[in-house]
Parts: structure tokens; sequence; C-alpha cells
């Protein structure tokens, strides 16, 4: 297969009666994906859409989503997706920048497009999944309009970008991430192989769709006629309750749900027997919540290191070994070594590659690598220079291959002179029983450049002092690491993929 169109398709032959999605009470097989993502592309062709052309999705997780992103993927158009979470304004600036024609969005976000609507010269058409405004076109019209033959236009080639997925922003303005069909064939079929996925499997997914992490993972069980269950947001007591009632065999978390799932109310009465696969990405996973997960789930997770530009190593669930050697122990703090067919190497500011066990750039190449950026060329040509994604995280790499995450690049603080790796302090915070979550930021210094300043949320019930947190990491981190400036908040701000949003902990607290 060298398109998702053949994906599609082939789904609809092999497996054409087996649930391809559910959320909440709809669902699809597999021939009804087809079926309905034809019409949808027709319908949208019928609106002057072509190929290439954009369409923009502002919805949560739900089976309409699924289908647009499917139209989209089967006949050469450009799905964009836009960040639910996001402020009027900001959802403003990516529609533009990706020039969508056409916006599909759910019912309840009608106020904020409303607000904008004046300002998106370039949509023509909106398309309103659930009870409509005057100026929108109900989605079960419009896909009813489609004819099931689909739209007059050629089949999509592996050249041809089908997605157009916005970072978060953490550096400035969102930038959209161009990703071809070959790309994200690619990536379809690492995630299912990585995960060991068939058409037998049953996934959850919570995490937002408009993110690459949960659409890498829907996209690796299409790959193998597997089922979708998608959740509109998290709730633990209801992931729970569904991997029992579904006999969900594979999910995908950010640690902080995983988390999550560990202190839900009455876990212990839920059969969780058929989970065998539980995927976490986004942010490390701190070694004492993996070890409690491992005690509790079992020998279940594996990780997956990557960004929108591109996905780079995997954790396997083997090499999860929280009784093994010394090594063993080492590598359950690292992101894995390289999927098959790709390379990561550690390189400094001029480019070059450095020696194992040496602090550097990590950077990619593969077949998942974005093509670039969308109305940006200076910063694809800095990003992929030399061929490679320069990913802008900091880490190293053991003489075995296996890859350590140390800090973003720009996450780094300067003190003193000295270099602090921010993830460090973070994973000594948190390794306090009363410290439920932390983040480390550099604030200003007249003396020092800048000072760790640490972020800290306590677990209910804790009472902990700045001079208690120094002592405490004064334990485990040299002291001219500890944070020299301590805030207590009742909880940790993230981004929707589960990372710590620090442009928010900066603007509020770097000062």
């Amino acid at each position: 297969m060298t398109t998702l169109r053949d994906m599609i398709e082939r789904n609809a032959l092999w497996y054409g009666d087996q649930l391809a999605y559910r959320c909440g009470q709809t669902s699809v097989t597999h021939r009804e994906f087809r079926d309905q993502a034809w019409r949808i592309a027709s319908s949208l062709h019928a609106l002057g859409v072509r190929s290439q052309d954009r369409v923009a999705i502002l919805s949560m997780n739900s089976v309409e989503f699924a289908l647009t992103y499917g139209a989209c993927e089967a006949h050469g158009l450009i799905a964009a997706t836009v960040n639910f979470r996001l402020a009027a304004p900001e959802m403003r600036y990516i529609i533009n920048d990706g020039g969508a024609g056409v916006l599909v969005f759910e019912a309840e976000f009608t106020g904020l497009i409303d607000q904008i609507r004046a300002e998106l010269p370039d949509v023509r058409e909106y398309i309103c999944i659930g009870e409509a405004p005057s100026w929108a076109t109900p989605w079960e019209a419009f896909v009813a309009g489609g004819d099931p033959a689909g739209p007059p236009l050629p089949p999509p080639t592996p050249d041809d970008l089908v997605y157009l997925i916005y970072t978060s922003g953490t550096t400035g303005r969102p930038k959209g991430c161009a990703l071809p069909q070959s790309a994200e064939v690619a990536l379809a079929a690492t995630t299912a192989g990585a995960m060991g996925l068939g058409s037998e499997d049953s996934m959850l997914l919570m995490m937002p769709l408009f993110h690459i992490g949960a659409k890498a993972m829907a996209l690796g069980q299409q790959w193998v006629g597997g089922a979708v269950h998608l959740h509109r947001k998290f709730d633990p007591v209801e992931v729970l309750r569904t991997i029992a009632a579904e006999k969900i065999t594979a999910t995908h978390m950010a640690p902080v749900l995983i988390q999550g799932l560990l202190e839900a109310p009455g876990r212990e009465r839920f059969d969780l027997k058929s989970l065998r696969t539980v995927l976490y990405s986004a942010a490390a996973m701190p070694p004492s919540l993996l070890r409690e997960a491992l005690n509790v789930f079992g020998p279940v997770f594996q990780q997956m290191y990557g960004q929108t530009e591109g996905v780079a190593t995997v954790l396997p669930i083997g090499a999860h070994q929280p009784d093994g050697d010394a090594k063993a122990q080492r590598r359950l703090t690292s992101v894995g070594h390289p999927f098959i067919g790709f390379e990561v190497t550690i390189r400094d500011d001029e480019n070059q590659p450095l020696p194992p066990e040496s602090i550097g750039e990590i950077c990619v190449r593969g077949p998942t690598n974005m093509q670039g950026y969308w109305n940006n060329s200076a910063a694809t040509l800095t990003t992929l220079a030399g061929g490679w994604l320069h990913t802008g995280d900091v880490g190293l790499m053991d003489e075995d291959g296996y890859l350590y995450l140390v800090d973003r690049k720009k996450d780094v603080i300067i003190s003193g002179g000295e270099n602090i790796y921010s993830r460090e302090v973070e994973e000594a915070l948190i390794a306090h029983p009363d410290i439920a979550a932390a983040a480390v930021i550099g604030a200003p210094d007249p003396k020092w450049g800048e000072i760790v300043c640490a972020v800290v949320a306590l677990r209910p019930g804790a009472a902990l002092t700045e001079a208690d947190i120094e002592t405490h990491c004064r334990t485990l981190i040299a002291g001219f690491k500890r944070p020299r400036k301590v805030i207590f908040v009742d909880e940790i701000p993230l981004l929707p993929s589960g990372k710590i949003n620090k442009p928010v902990l900066r603007a509020a607290y770097a000062q």
C-alpha cells in the first residue's frame, strides 16, 4: 500500500463488517467508513474543494472527525486540524494560515467560530456536527447529499500532502507540519508493527485526534483493520469501565493519565485482563510512576518518542524490566531505540555527530519525517538542515543505541555559567511522595543570570514548605541545581498532548 486510500479500500473489502470506529452511540464498520468518506469527499467537491485543498476540522473526538479525516485521506485533500482548546484568536490564526476553504466544526464551538467568521476570508462553507446555526450546513444533510461513488478527483499520490497538523506553539506561534501520504503510511505501519496490532484488536483513545499522537494510534489500528473506540475526554473510571466492557486490548496515554488511572476510585473492581499494550508518550514517565503502573497493570507498557514532525524511537514491552540488572534499570529512564528503518543521532551546534554518552540535539532521519512547515520556509530550512529532522530536544545515546531525553533546548537553564536541565530537577522533585506534579523553568536573576524556579502541585492533604523542597532536592541533585524559588499551585497546566505548558508558566511566574 502506498497511500491511505489503499488502506481504507482494503479494509472495506477484507474487514467490511467489522467495527472501525465507535464513539458513544455512534459507530461505523470499515465498509460504512469507506462509503461515508466517499460521500463526504463528493459533497466537498460540490463545494469547490479540489486536490490538495485544505479542509479545517474543529472537533472533539468523534466518528465524524474520523470520517472527515478519511475523506481527505482517500481523495487527495489536506485535513487541517484545529486544537479545540485554543482561544478564538488562536483558532483564527491557524485556519487562516492553512487557507482552508471549508470548516467542519462541532456545534459546541459555534460561539467561538461566530466570533471570528468575519476574519476568515478563505472559508467559503461551514459544516456543523450537531445543531447547526443558520450560516452552516448540518452534517447529516451534507453527508447524505454526497455521491457514494465519490468525487471525480484523481486518487492521491504518495507525495501528496494529507495532513496539516499544527505544533503546540511552545516556541512562538504554532507551525503547521505538512505531512505527506508516504509519511503517514509509514507511520501507520510503524505504529501497528511496534504495538503488535491485528484486526482482532480493540483500541481505546481518549487523547485528542487533532494531535499526531492519537492520530498515529488510530492509523496503526486502521492499518490492520481493527476497531477504535473514542472517548471525548479523559474520565479515569469511564476508561476502566470501557476496557472491561469492550475487552480493550490496546490504548495510548500520556503519563499524567496513567497516574489518573492508578488513583481512580474502585479501580480494583474492573477486569482489565484483556489489556495487553499501553503505549505512553508525550512526556517522560517518572521511574516511580512507571514501577507502580507495572505492578498494577503488569508488563503491558511501551513508550514511543517523536513529535508532529516525525517519530523516532520505541522502548518495547520487553525492555521494561523493573527488577533487571543495572543496565535494564537505566533503560527504564530511556525512550528506547530507533524504529527499524530510522536513524537517530546526537549532534552538536555545528550539526556534527557526537559520541555515545555526549549531550546534544536529537536528530532523526526516517520515513515519517514531515515535508516541511506550511508557509514557513525559514523554519523548514533550519529544522531539516542536512536532511535531518532537528527535534529541538536535548539528549544522549548510550553505547547500545538507547536514547535518553535530557531537556528541550529552550528549557535548558544557564545559571552562573552552568547548564541545568529542567527535566533532571523535575524528576528530583516528583520523587518526593507529597509532590503530585512539578515543572521547572528559568527565572531571570541579576547575579546568576537565571535561577531554577520550581512550580509544584502537592498531593491532597500534603503540606510542604520551600525549605522542605530544597532539603529534599539536595539529597538527589547538586546544590547549584536546586530550586531557588518555589511556587505552589493547585495543578500544573498541560498542553493537549500531555506535555507541560511551559509558555504559560513562564508568562505567569518567570518574572
